[in-house]
């Protein structure tokens, strides 16, 4: 029989693993046990990334293949060690997050289903500045790895001609991600508005590579996000295992590396060999704290050129010199012409919307072959604490004459799913326990928490916010 609990020594203290047998990646066999182990021995590296930040906990409580939801409150009912912040999002609410500084914390968040680590760019003891911009090269579909490197590449030049160091690393998913340590004196929308001047250069040099276009059906290659800079959102950290099949890591490596890297290389069984080997390629970027000026004096001459702002995820205020927040295929008049987009499924989850997106192409085997990778948009919509998937095909490449109708979005249910939970289903801690395969905490987006909340059953549909 699995044993139910494990206790393991760490930091001083006692952090009990629940059903550490749990399988968290069937495909490997790696369980909840492997995980928390992985992230021990490389805790330093892990601790230096996203130690001594807010944190919004992901959790998967049936492993790398079942659902997840965000909780954004700390557990009410929590050990005296683990410290927590007061943070205040875009939407006016507040919540009390984690903050993870030693390994036994460190743990104790693995415990609770939390695959990969998704910290916030600020410190603790100061919530309004930043100190890391990010850069997250997202390609679109059908992109080369190679193409995704270039990319990179050229982002670390007009960093290092703005004062700038960048630390790359894999994103442990398609694409890479390049942080760099910034001085405490600018706001999270000044931080934003160098990531985009940074984004709108790199495209400058290589436009056949890189954009900057935010809505989807107007990307081509990279897609330098510059709004992952914007307060509240949330990047996996460095040597975050992510929820594929292989428990592949965000890893971080070295310039010299890049020109030859192979994401797949780093999984949970490997790094933390190469961390023993190694050490931590990004144990400078502490010390690399770099200034805005230059990066801003860039977007002060973009603006004067014509570029002002960019637009903003659709939760967020409307910004005074932001463009109209509407995907061009919506607008009416304006130069830009309607993209030929066709609904074709919104599913709760993913792999069913992409098994409706194949029966679409099996009803219309002669469109399907004239799409490319990137006329297919797979969408993760936001809910009150997970998502839910849409999926469009864009018609540019098919002629006008041969596009089919639209037709009502397969499966044709309620994409929101809806939660609930039950006192018999919280742990001794008082959360939903992943390991026991507890139901889902609506703890993200203002919801209730369990801990906090009296023992009886609830529900509520999800609130539905797309993530462009």
């Amino acid at each position: 029989m699995t044993a139910r609990s494990t206790v393991l020594h760490v930091a001083g203290r006692e952090v009990t693993i629940s059903n550490p047998g749990k399988v968290f990646f069937p495909a490997t066999g790696g369980t909840k046990l492997d995980l928390v182990r992985y992230y021990l021995a490389v805790a330093e590296g892990a601790l230096r990334g996203a130690g001594g930040r807010p944190m919004a906990l992901k959790r998967y409580p049936d492993g790398a293949d079942g659902a997840f939801f965000f909780q954004k409150r700390a557990p009410a009912s929590r050990p005296d060690w683990i410290e927590t912040v007061e943070l205040a999002f875009p939407s006016g609410r507040t919540a009390h997050e984690v903050v993870v500084r030693d390994a036994a914390q460190l743990a104790w968040v693995v415990n609770l289903g939390c695959i990969d680590l998704n910290p916030h760019p600020v410190r603790a003891d100061d919530l309004d500045h930043p100190d890391e911009l990010r850069i997250d090269l997202d390609p679109v579909p059908g992109v080369e790895w190679e193409q995704i490197r270039a990319v990179a590449l050229v982002v670390r030049d007009v960093l290092a001609e703005h004062g700038l160091a960048g630390w790359p690393k894999t994103s442990g998913s398609r694409g890479i991600h390049v942080n760099v340590r910034i001085e405490r004196r600018w706001g999270f929308d000044q931080v934003r508005r160098a990531a985009l001047a940074l984004a709108r250069e790199a495209e400058r040099r290589i436009p056949e590579l890189a954009t900057s276009r935010w809505w989807k059906e107007e990307r081509h290659g990279v897609f330098l996000d510059y709004n992952q800079n914007a307060k509240d959102r949330t990047v996996a950290s460095a040597y975050s295992v992510r929820p594929t099949p292989d428990a592949r890591v965000s890893t971080p490596i070295s310039w010299e590396e890049v020109p030859e890297v192979r994401p797949e290389a780093f999984t949970l069984a490997t790094v933390p060999g190469r961390f023993a080997r190694l050490g931590d390629p990004a144990a400078g970027i502490d010390d690399s704290a770099g200034s805005l000026d230059s990066l801003l004096e860039l977007a002060a001459r973009q603006a004067a050129a014509g570029l002002g702002d960019a637009p903003w995820p659709p939760h967020y205020r409307k910004q005074p010199d932001e463009p109209p927040r509407v995907m061009p295929s919506r607008r009416r008049g304006g130069r830009v012409p309607a993209a030929p987009l066709i609904e074709v499924t919104r599913a709760a989850e993913r792999d069913d919307a992409l098994a409706a997106l194949e029966r679409w192409k099996a009803a219309h085997p002669s469109v399907a072959a004239r799409l490319e990778p990137a006329d297919v948009l797979v969408d993760a919509m936001r809910g009150g604490y997970t998502t839910w998937t849409r999926i469009r095909v864009n018609l540019r490449n098919v002629p006008e004459e041969e596009r089919p109708e639209p037709t009502p979005v397969d499966p044709a249910t309620d994409p929101a799913p809806r939660w609930s939970w039950r006192a018999a289903d919280l742990d001794a801690g008082g959360a939903a326990d992943p390991g026991g395969g507890g139901a889902a905490d609506p703890g993200a987006g203002g919801a209730a928490d369990p801990g906090d909340a009296p023992a009886r059953r609830r529900t509520r549909a999800t609130e539905r916010r797309p993530e462009s």
